[in-house]
């Protein structure tokens, strides 16, 4: 069994990925996706978007990272890719999933859900340009308006050279509303012969389980319920092992949420450092009462020097639960 933080655009950047798979379960994770249309990107994109390339591709805590291209034109994503393998890249992930519509419009992301016959070429040359040794993997949705190809699609995907597939188990016109169609993973397992992870709608541990006895499949990549209750995979893992599950407990996220706050104010600019972190608060409000509690407290708050003060950390950095923080007990 493996557990993946998902890729997502705009939420999951290397700041994210650090503090969670400082967490533990997590098996790889994958950039944000990397946009691709006329030319071979440079150095400076990838010092962006996936600076754990040059710290041997895995976070802090040795969590593996993949290299993940958006677009439709197959020799400009194989150059790009086999540019990524030169910078260290140990996996190169294509995406077919991307709903936003700015992406579909430009033709990339779900949109070529509806050319099953691109998406085959596009794996194809990828798979036939990167070393050989170097795996070439693709996530998917069921589809644009509809499901009804896409067992094609996954066929051309996997026949096109992918090693595994992740399925969000929605089509493009769904979205992110539930309910996700995890039977529908089931059939997309019984139609290729590689690996196939499940994703979406995965909240809990209770989901989990739900999800893997109606699709079948042990893989799962966790993607908003992950981030919305951080040790999601961790609880899984030792569920799946029959060993006991210990939630994390507010008390013991405060110094993550802490350190996040401060890596972001080095990376980003005062402007817009406290949106990144009321973006994630938001998120964590599904899971943890207190974060509702911080993240009111913090909503109209700008200042990195006073929210430093609610979060507890001092002028050398140093985070001690305080203010902000001793009020949500």
């Amino acid at each position: 069994m493996q557990i993946a933080l998902a890729p997502m655009e705009g939420l999951v950047d290397e700041i994210l990925r650090d503090v969670l798979t400082r967490v533990g379960g997590i098996d790889w994770c994958v950039t944000e996706f990397i946009r691709v249309t006329e030319r071979v990107l440079p150095v400076s994109t990838y010092q962006k978007l996936a600076p754990e390339l040059f710290s041997a591709a895995r976070t802090a805590a040795g969590t593996p990272l993949r290299v993940q291209f958006l677009g439709s034109d197959p020799q400009c994503l194989a150059d790009n890719a086999a540019f990524a393998c030169g910078l260290g890249a140990p996996v190169i992930d294509l995406n077919f999933g991307c709903p936003a519509k700015t992406v579909n419009k430009s033709r990339g992301g779900a949109v070529l859900l509806k050319e099953p016959e691109l998406l085959h070429a596009i794996v194809r040359e990828v798979r036939r340009t990167v070393p050989a040794g170097i795996p070439v993997t693709a996530k998917m949705r069921l589809g644009f308006e509809h499901k009804d190809h896409a067992l094609e699609c996954a066929e051309a995907l996997a026949e096109g050279g992918a090693s595994q597939l992740v399925v969000h188990a929605r089509t493009k016109v769904e979205g992110y509303k539930p309910p996700a169609h995890w039977e529908w993973v089931a059939r997309v397992q019984e139609a290729v012969r590689v690996p196939v992870f499940a994703n979406g709608e995965v909240w809990t541990l209770d989901d989990w389980r739900r999800c893997r006895e109606i699709s079948g499949v042990d893989d799962i990549m966790l993607g908003r319920g992950l981030v919305a209750r951080p040790d999601l995979a961790r609880q899984i893992a030792a569920a799946r092992a029959g060993q006991a599950v210990v939630e994390m407990d507010w008390a013991a996220l405060q110094p993550l949420l802490a350190d996040f706050w401060q890596q972001a104010r080095r990376k980003m600019s005062p402007r817009y450092a406290p949106g990144r972190l009321k973006q994630w608060l938001a998120m964590l409000t599904r899971s943890y009462p207190e974060a509702f509690a911080l993240f009111n407290l913090l909503r109209r708050e700008n200042d990195c020097n006073r929210i430093d003060v609610l979060l507890g950390i001092d002028a050398a950095g140093d985070h001690q639960p305080a203010a902000g923080f001793r009020r949500m007990g």
